[in-house]
């Protein structure tokens, strides 16, 4: 099931976090930061696709932390430069604008602000998952999909934020 299967069920499941003004919100604040830097929107999935391998790395690299609770701690929708230290320790925040700008072609000091606000977000969507306060699920398939145990290689961050877009306009 790929990352946004998993996303679109966790909406119509109530034991979820998940929920389409959640969705809404998320792809709204990336299209703001976006467009506050003078990028369009299918850009921002560009920029998303590099971000969310990256993310991934680290998630999967945490070594004695859960992810879980990394996005449990990070996960949102403004700018936490925080979020992005923790992720991308030392000089791994320049590297990573660096590989998104070169994949890219935006500048990389761009891309490094936009990083404090773009990591939450990102951490934002694999939250969908998580089960709500009156769950007592184990897990969140959300992030597992997109930690992507199977290592089949099928995830995408940025295609997953440009299929809620649609998905949003399709319900209005």
């Amino acid at each position: 099931m790929s990352l946004f299967d998993q996303i679109l069920g966790a909406v119509s499941n109530p034991q979820q976090q998940a929920s389409t003004d959640q969705l809404g919100s998320i792809l709204g604040v990336a299209q703001q930061v976006a467009g506050s830097h003078g990028i369009d929107g299918n850009a921002t999935q560009a920029i998303m696709s590099v971000l969310g391998g990256h993310v991934r790395s680290a998630l999967q690299n945490q070594q004695g932390n859960n992810p879980q609770d990394l996005v449990n701690q990070f996960a949102g929708l403004g700018n936490n430069p925080q979020a992005v230290q923790s992720l991308f320790p030392g000089g791994q925040q320049q590297q990573v604008a660096q590989d998104i700008s070169q994949r890219t072609g935006f500048n990389t000091n761009t891309i490094v602000s936009m990083l404090p606000v773009l990591v939450p977000l990102a951490l934002n969507l694999l939250k969908t998952g998580s089960a709500t306060q009156s769950a007592s699920q184990a897990g969140n398939p959300v992030l597992n999909a997109f930690l992507d145990s199977n290592q089949d290689g099928k995830v995408d961050l940025g295609d997953a934020m440009g299929l809620a877009g649609q998905f949003l306009n399709q319900r209005r």
